[in-house]
């Protein structure tokens, strides 16, 4: 399929991402009385990805994530050469569901972007009061472990039609470890849509989840590649071929 319309299907899928899971936080985390909570947020971010995983998966593969991009072309799942056009289309579509979320947020009295509208921090803005090594190592090891579900259960000996399930509720584990450390990243895409409305420390502080959620999908793509993968296409090849 050509790239424009697998990179459109990045950006409809990162927007999803980011409006449902980020709006799960922002506009029902803490709602009075009947507030979902850590748990409910946590759940939210995978059924996201589950659910594009099933509506996009067969167009773009469902990266959903600089990170993850970069992970599966570095165990050689994916062409470098589309990697821009992924990274594009997924951080302006985190910025356009941060946006959307925005407007309604705003629609109610009394809100304030001073809550952090779900943008990931460390030391201070940390929701735990983590230390910025602390919330740096948690990035790296939790998104090398994300890489390590996403490549297993999509490689071509593992059961078939499963890999949404497992890679939506390994990103609900990885919310559920770690939303008090960093509110959760993962996904550099995911921290730079609310920032860019937050602005101020969240700008300031967003180096750190685009450096260690790269790393640790760096890690991931390594690990996998040195020890699990067995030879085969890449995840679009991989579509390509199954389609009728």
């Amino acid at each position: 399929m050509d790239l424009s319309k697998r990179a459109t299907a990045e950006f409809f899928g990162t927007f999803w991402l980011v409006f449902g899971g980020c709006g799960s936080a922002v506009l029902a985390a803490a709602f009075p009385n009947l507030g979902i909570g850590f748990v409910g947020v946590a759940l939210a971010f995978g059924l996201t990805v589950l659910t594009m995983a099933f509506a996009i998966g067969h167009v773009s593969g469902c990266h959903l994530n600089p990170a993850v991009s970069i992970g599966l072309v570095t165990a050689r799942r994916f062409p470098i050469s589309e990697l821009p056009a992924y990274i594009v289309a997924q951080v302006v579509g985190a910025i356009a569901g941060s946006g959307v979320l925005y407007l309604i947020a705003s629609g109610k009295p009394g809100f304030t972007l001073a809550a952090g509208f779900a943008s990931n921090g460390y030391a201070d803005h940390s929701p735990g009061g983590y230390s910025l090594v602390a919330c740096f190592v948690a990035e790296v090891v939790l998104t090398a472990f994300f890489l390590l579900v996403i490549l297993g259960s999509t490689d071509e000996r593992a059961p078939k039609g499963f890999a949404p399930i497992a890679i939506g509720l390994c990103l609900t584990l990885i919310h559920l470890i770690s939303i008090p450390v960093t509110n959760t990243s993962v996904n550099p895409a995911r921290s730079t849509g609310p920032a860019i409305f937050v602005g101020g420390w969240a700008l300031s502080q967003l180096w750190l989840f685009w450096l260690a959620p790269i790393l640790g999908a760096i890690l991931g793509g390594l690990i996998s590649t040195a020890f699990f993968a067995a030879p085969q296409p890449t995840i679009r090849e991989e579509m390509s071929r199954d389609k009728p």
